[in-house]
């Protein structure tokens, strides 16, 4: 069985480098906070003294990373995973990036022999835990296939998008889908009780028809209860949101939507709620509107 370098051990990493210990894997891991180290190494992976340790000693390296910036470090930085890699190793980015960042790292990891995929993940830190994470690919079909049984281990859905980049993009079309219905749905629940209406029965009446969604059902009944515990937080989500904008200004594409919604959930930080839940975000239209949809638990 490969060994496997993973750095990164934050709330969805830690959880995921659990499952493929679980699984049987052999893990060499690395996180700037030693104490997340030593929990994985209590459960049976090998620390290792910085990311350039890590990649030397695996044969294939995951990367699970807050953003662009922490990821082009961790690759290119002195202790780096590229000074590190053994020729022939694979690189999967599981964060949550740019895509255009992941394809300019391909081009340096191609240039040192490497192979590099991206391969970020959607279902928050409830799927990270279960092990039912969508993983959206992008790289070589042929690399694909070599890594698909790991990922499956950390996803119920693995799915090859396209070529180097492909998963990115993939999962930022995912989070702008996400949060404008967020949105929508803000308003739309916000708009009925204002109206005098029961909430519940509204969504019972509409859940049924063209209205109807995953989305819906996944969070109307937690805003009815007021239940924002996280399971994807309020702040990751204006991250995958500014790279969507960012993206988008940079290959031309407007995105008038997402920047309405960037605003609302930038409003919902600014007023102490970023770490709670994304369906949070009805608070703002809420305040604005002087209306509570649902009652306290």
């Amino acid at each position: 069985m490969v060994k496997i370098g993973y750095i990164g051990l934050g709330v969805m990493g830690k959880p995921m480098a659990k499952n493929l210990l679980k699984a049987g894997h052999q893990l060499v891991v690395y996180d700037v906070v030693k104490e997340k180290v030593d929990d994985l190494v209590q459960a049976g992976a090998e620390p290792a003294d910085n990311c350039r340790d890590a990649a030397s000693r695996g044969d294939i390296i995951i990367l699970m990373l807050p953003d662009s910036p922490e990821v082009e470090a961790v690759m290119l930085g002195e202790e780096g995973v590229l000074e590190g890699a053994r020729p022939g190793s694979i690189i999967i980015d599981m964060s949550s990036i740019s895509p255009l960042v992941d394809i300019a790292l391909e081009k340096k990891a191609r240039e040192k022999s490497l192979k590099m995929m991206d391969a970020p993940v959607s279902g928050g830190e409830p799927g990270a835990v279960a092990g039912t994470l969508a993983i959206m690919v992008g790289g070589d079909a042929s690399t694909f296939d070599e890594i698909k049984g790991i990922l499956n281990v950390m996803g119920k859905s693995v799915v090859r998008v396209g070529e180097i980049g492909a998963g990115q993009f993939t999962k930022l079309a995912n989070q702008i889908l996400v949060a404008v219905h967020l949105q929508a749905m803000s308003e739309a629940l916000v708009f009925a009780k204002k109206a005098g209406l029961d909430v519940q029965k509204v969504y019972d009446a509409v859940k049924g028809g063209l209205a109807g969604s995953n989305v819906l059902d996944a969070k109307v009944p937690l805003v009815l209860k007021r239940n924002y515990k996280p399971g994807f937080r309020i702040k990751l989500h204006i991250k995958d949101l500014k790279n969507a904008l960012i993206v988008g200004r940079e290959l031309g594409i407007p995105l008038p939507a997402t920047a309405l919604a960037q605003t609302f959930f930038e409003a919902c930080d600014a007023a102490g709620r970023g770490n709670l839940d994304h369906g949070a975000l009805i608070t703002v239209t809420e305040e604005l509107a002087k209306a509570q949809v649902g009652e306290e638990a």
